[in-house]
């Protein structure tokens, strides 16, 4: 059994003592391959570092992230474009628009979401979209800007069933699963049970988002055995079909080539 983490900061500080034991762990767990989302132009060099470090296992993204958006976000977006030349990216992201933290900037969020939409179908690239407290948002720009050449995923989707329809409806995106969808009183169960698993791809968002029965935890590959399972149990499906058909999808979405697959 293969699975792929497809959304992990493993990049973060939070691992610069075990980075490959935790990678290890997750290899032992079936986790053999994680996708490495960018949040700005601070972690550049850390995410390509980790790329190199674990070729072939982790798979580098480029963009810029909601929330390091402010007035200054301009010479962020140029980052990324300058950077891309420079080395293999398999998508742009994480981007998107987050109206949790702060709304200061949602003009600029919004500015800096549809070029990077803009961007990323320029180069045939997929998106990673990050969508917290902003799914009206984000539809209104997607709306306007989707077509043939636009796919991606919604990373750790939590919203309702009226949203993963309208997600649907764009044929090229899929949603993330992630560790709320163990929680008690996530609510994400439900929405979960009437996707299909060919529009799923299963993520930790580690070092965030742990899920059950490591909660209260800092989060990490080998936890997504337990979404996994989770989604195996709603979606009445074997374990072992959870695993192909989620892998499939996530190394489909972002091009990426596996020998042993």
């Amino acid at each position: 059994m293969v699975l792929v983490d497809s959304h992990s900061h493993i990049f973060d500080k939070d691992f610069d003592l075990d980075r490959s034991d935790v990678i290890a762990r997750a290899a032992d767990a079936g986790v053999k391959y994680h996708i490495l989302p960018s949040i700005d132009s601070k972690y550049t060099e850390k995410v390509i570092e980790v790329s190199k470090q674990y070729k072939n296992i982790c798979f580098p993204l480029i963009g810029l992230h909601p929330t390091s958006i402010d007035s200054g976000f301009e010479a962020e977006l140029l980052h990324v474009e300058t950077m891309i030349p420079s080395y293999k990216y398999y998508g742009i992201g994480e981007i998107g628009i987050d109206l949790y933290w702060d709304k200061t900037y949602i003009e600029q969020q919004k500015i800096a979401f549809r070029h990077q939409l803009r961007l990323a179908k320029s180069l045939r690239l997929p998106v990673v979209i990050h969508s917290r407290n902003s799914f009206d948002e984000i539809f209104e720009i997607v709306d306007q800007e989707n077509d043939a050449n636009l796919r991606g995923v919604f990373h750790s989707f939590s919203g309702t069933l009226d949203h993963y329809s309208h997600i649907a409806e764009y044929k090229g995106f899929k949603v993330g699963i992630g560790g709320i969808v163990t929680y008690k009183n996530g609510g994400i169960d439900k929405v979960v049970a009437k996707m299909d698993i060919s529009n799923i791809l299963l993520e930790t968002d580690s070092p965030y988002l742990t899920p059950v029965p490591k909660r209260g935890q800092r989060n990490e590959g080998q936890n997504l055995i337990y979404i996994a399972q989770k989604v195996s149990e709603i979606l009445e499906i074997p374990l072992e079909e959870v695993a192909k058909e989620t892998t499939k999808n996530t190394l489909e979405l972002f091009n990426i080539k596996i020998g042993e697959l």
